[in-house]
């Protein structure tokens, strides 16, 4: 159960920095609920997606790792 979590953790972390990267402009409004007193901008959307794919990537190796 614990590798299903990391599983859907992966995927959702990927899902949203690849959407960020190529739609920034229909997920500026997700990050203007989470970045609240901020207000979100392009580069603020781009940073994350790129941090996000970045998390993907460390949490794919993990996953991998278990695995063997």
């Amino acid at each position: 159960m614990n590798i299903l979590g990391l599983c859907l953790v992966v995927q959702l972390s990927l899902a949203f920095g690849v959407a960020g990267l190529f739609w920034p402009q229909k997920i500026m409004p997700f990050f203007d609920v989470l970045m609240f007193p901020w207000a979100a901008s392009h580069r603020s959307v781009r940073a994350n997606s790129i941090a996000a794919l970045g998390l993907s990537a460390l949490l794919l190796a993990r996953l991998l790792a278990i695995m063997r």
